[in-house]
């Protein structure tokens, strides 16, 4: 199979598809890769790098869009990049669709395979390809809110670790999955308050054996994290479901009754935000203030440090890879059925559940589409 990699284009995306590492491995599984030049810079890699793992440089985007089988990024494509789909191309990349009608649409009227990284589900409900963007946001959530909270960026200008004689920062965390606890993590090793809310009772008590007397959990009711975060000094949103849009559990109401120079960071907002006051920003231009309230919105946090994201992702993504370019996407969801649960678009068909639910679209599944 020829595999292409392009240079990414959305704001402040330095991550790359592949390394060149993945490239010999493509290589060594028999396949072609097309790497366009400078697509890895931002990451650290050079085109030399990828010449030397065996991959064939190519002059601009579109050539390697238009003569790859599989194209494998990082984010979704941009509506510059829709012209280059071709029917029958497998797009393998996370494409977080339940937020973007216009990408389903382009995807859908050119007849791509599209393989989204974040509702690949293992058999134990687990999410390899998001996991480790998931570790890198929840950790990132607590370094940027520290950041925000100071005075001039808007904050109330506190420490979240406070010092001897002054009162810790009060951190509240919604969501105790993958993004909550890697962000629990980082704001306990900093010395704050933590709280932690999630809706599902074992998973408090994993937390709670985890990390003992230094948090508090709760679980997940209106009150409970009205009165929580009215108390709090940094909120992180961390909800998700896989492929779906994000639940509002953040309301805009909470606003102005919340501390004057207090931080929301919404780390689900790629699948449209846990907050009602939320929309998407850019590292250009991350953060808002609403009604006092500092928000920040990234939508590709991870991004932002893309050496360790890169290595991460990639690190996860080139097994399945190497499964789909060796006999193709059908050949690779008849032997993995893992791999059926992050194809959503074939033959211009929407084929994830979460994904059309949340667009008002129509589903199909994938086995009925699928010859």
């Amino acid at each position: 199979m020829i595999i292409g990699c392009t240079k990414e284009i959305k704001n402040n995306e330095f991550r790359v598809g592949l390394t060149p590492d993945n490239v010999k491995a493509y290589v060594a599984a028999g396949h072609q890769v097309l790497i366009e030049k400078g697509a890895g810079i931002g990451s650290g890699f050079s085109d030399e790098e990828y010449s030397q793992a065996g991959a064939k440089l190519v002059e601009g985007a579109e050539k390697v869009w238009k003569d790859c089988q599989m194209m494998v990024k990082v984010k979704e494509p941009l509506e510059g990049e829709y012209p280059y789909f071709h029917e029958g191309m497998i797009l393998y990349t996370y494409l977080h669709l339940a937020a973007d009608k216009e990408q389903t649409d382009a995807l859908l009227k050119s007849k791509v395979k599209a393989v989204a990284y974040e509702t690949l589900q293992e058999t134990d409900r687990s999410l390899p390809l998001l996991a480790p963007m998931s570790q890198i946001a929840g950790r990132l959530s607590i370094q940027e809110g520290a950041k925000y909270l100071e005075k001039k960026f808007g904050g109330e200008g506190i420490l979240l670790a406070g010092v001897p004689g002054t009162p810790k920062a009060n951190v509240v965390i919604l969501g105790g999955g993958t993004v909550g606890t890697n962000a629990c993590k980082i704001a306990v090793g900093m010395g704050a308050n933590v709280t932690i809310i999630d809706v599902n009772l074992k998973r408090l008590e994993e937390l709670d054996h985890l990390f003992g007397s230094r948090i508090q959990t709760l679980v997940s009711t209106d009150s409970n994290i009205e009165r929580a975060v009215l108390q709090a000094d940094l909120v992180i949103g961390s909800v998700l479901i896989p492929g779906a849009s994000t639940p509002k559990l953040f309301k805009r109401r909470y606003l102005s009754h919340m501390k004057k120079g207090s931080v929301f960071v919404d780390v689900a907002i790629d699948q449209g935000g846990c907050g009602e006051s939320s929309h998407i920003t850019t590292h250009d231009d991350p953060i808002f203030i609403e009604e006092g309230v500092v928000h920040y919105c990234v939508g590709n946090m991870p991004g932002s440090v893309p050496r360790t994201s890169t290595i991460a992702l990639t690190n996860a993504t080139l097994r399945y890879g190497l499964e789909i370019a060796r006999g193709g996407l059908e050949e690779a969801c008849e032997k993995n059925p893992v791999i059926c649960s992050s194809v959503n678009c074939y033959a211009g068909r929407l084929t994830n559940k979460n994904v059309a639910e949340a667009l008002g679209y129509q589903y199909t599944p994938l086995s009925e589409v699928m010859e």
